[in-house]
């Protein structure tokens, strides 16, 4: 009798456990909705992966554990301090709010999951969602490994509704939520757009108007934000220009430095979680010491976070030596953008490295999933995120991919559902 494990139905299992048909019913829920299944299959073909990805119970207790470590320092104020002083002035400001959707992205590795970033405006929560209650078990193996999801799914969307309301009420108390904002860049033109149209439908479910938009159409007059002359009480925060820099963001920027708007995320989060520089902090042993960390948390964080330093002029010449074993990424980073593997990288490259703001990172490789494409079987990587409120892990979710970094251009890739493996699975 052999024993069925999480690693041996990654690699050997290449049952498809999508069910199509109840994707499409979980998407096109209702009828505003109608066709959005057909829209993505047409327009976004790699987007869903229709395989499921296993972890053990000790991975996942692992991950939380790790979540968990991070928030018991940022809690610290000394580390708040610092991580704040290292962002724009716009990140001091605190309202209440602690920034919803954030993503711990985990690897896999041989010694347990390794948390390689966080991001504070981590996307697909919804789309994984559904994703995740249209699977069904597809061989005996599967039954075998109690096909249970890493956590409750049945409530999801109320969860997720219930947080940001949570970060309406840290701002505002119990004054009355009218009017919410999802907000990006031209956002039909993103990737995920369509979980925008989710959000919106989940907002109106429970009451709330809401309205998708452009964050450069977005006005401060009067003392309040507005969106084509009607006000927002709240935005739910959908850019990549954290601290709210760039001239198309300037009404949204005066709302939230005078707390005309209640923001989610917001700069505060995105300097406190996502600046990459965070996790020289979380991997050194001194510094945690210095904290005031006990030594349990320390010691979990020290494992649980790829060595990870700053690229400086002194340390060039070693970093560059060493960059076989290493991964480069920008310190404001998001979505693997001008990250470099170090085994990838040119000198022409390593130029804009030095001359950026980027740390070096321990190479952790991605573990694989085993998948079959156009009948060839296929060795896809996978990375898993951790949808994350208050210190909780809401869902897991992992993204099968080729290539350097995790994208949504691979073959039998894109996002893909996360089960566990009971300990006493056998066959």
């Amino acid at each position: 009798m052999s024993t069925i494990t999480a690693d041996s139905l990654n690699r050997g299992c290449t049952c498809r456990s999508l069910n199509a048909q109840r994707l499409n019913r979980e998407l096109d829920g209702e009828p505003s909705l109608s066709g959005l299944a057909d829209e993505i299959a047409r327009t976004r073909p790699h987007l869903f992966s229709s395989i499921a990805v296993f972890i053990s119970h000790e991975q996942f207790e692992r991950m939380a554990a790790i979540v968990a470590a991070v928030e018991q320092v940022i809690a610290i104020p000394a580390y708040r301090d610092g991580a704040i002083s290292r962002a724009p002035a716009v990140a001091r400001l605190d309202f209440g709010p602690r920034g919803a959707f954030s993503g711990f992205d985990f690897h896999l590795a041989a010694g347990g999951p390794r948390l390689i970033e966080i991001n504070t405006n981590a996307g697909g929560a919804l789309l994984n969602a559904a994703l995740t209650r249209a699977q069904q078990a597809c061989c005996r193996e599967m039954l075998d490994a109690a096909f249970e999801p890493a956590t409750a799914i049945e409530t999801l969307e109320e969860d997720f509704f219930a947080m940001l309301m949570e970060e309406w009420r840290l701002q505002r108390g119990a004054a009355p939520l009218s009017r919410i904002a999802i907000v990006d860049d031209d956002p039909a033109t993103q990737y995920l757009y369509p979980e925008f149209l989710l959000l919106q439908r989940l907002f109106a479910r429970f009451g709330v108007e809401a309205v998708v938009a452009d964050a450069h159409t977005l006005e401060w007059r009067n003392g309040r934000l507005q969106h084509q002359g009607q006000a927002v009480d709240m935005v739910y925060n959908r850019l990549t220009d954290f601290y709210l820099t760039e001239p198309a963001h300037a009404g949204l920027r005066a709302a939230y430095e005078t707390a005309s708007v209640v923001l989610t995320p917001h700069p505060r989060a995105h300097a406190l979680y996502a600046d990459k520089r965070n996790l020289i902090t979380f991997c050194d042993e001194v510094a945690l010491t210095a904290l005031g960390v006990p030594a349990p948390i320390r010691a979990i964080l020290v494992e649980g976070v790829p060595s990870t330093e700053q690229v400086t002029p002194d340390r060039a010449d070693a970093l560059w030596a060493a960059r076989r074993s290493s991964f480069f990424k920008p310190a404001a980073g998001y979505g693997s953008k001008a990250a470099y593997r170090g085994d990838k990288l040119t000198r022409r490259a390593w130029q804009e490295i030095q001359a950026g703001n980027y740390v070096a990172q321990a190479l952790v490789p991605p573990s694989e999933r085993l998948i079959e494409v156009d009948g060839v079987e296929t060795q896809l990587k996978l990375d898993v995120r951790a949808y994350v409120y208050a210190g909780k892990i809401q869902l897991l979710a992992a993204r099968l991919y080729q290539g350097q970094t995790t994208n949504f251009r691979t073959s039998g890739g894109g996002f893909a559902p996360v089960f566990l493996v009971r300990p006493s699975a056998n066959t």
